[in-house]
């Protein structure tokens, strides 16, 4: 994922519940503060260890 903006972004993103996006989606929250929450997402060995 990249992002190029001098602009703070914010909102929402609706993504399918694809064990090939869940785990990406997970890691990006380590470089955005703030809360973040999941829904729909697959369980899945590797993502139950991270």
């Amino acid at each position: 994922m990249l992002v190029k903006s001098g602009h703070q972004l914010n909102g929402e993103v609706a993504a399918s519940g694809a064990k090939n996006s869940a785990l990406p989606l997970l890691f990006s929250t380590l470089l955005a503060e703030g809360e973040h929450v999941f829904h729909n997402v697959p369980k899945l060995k590797d993502i139950d260890s991270t």
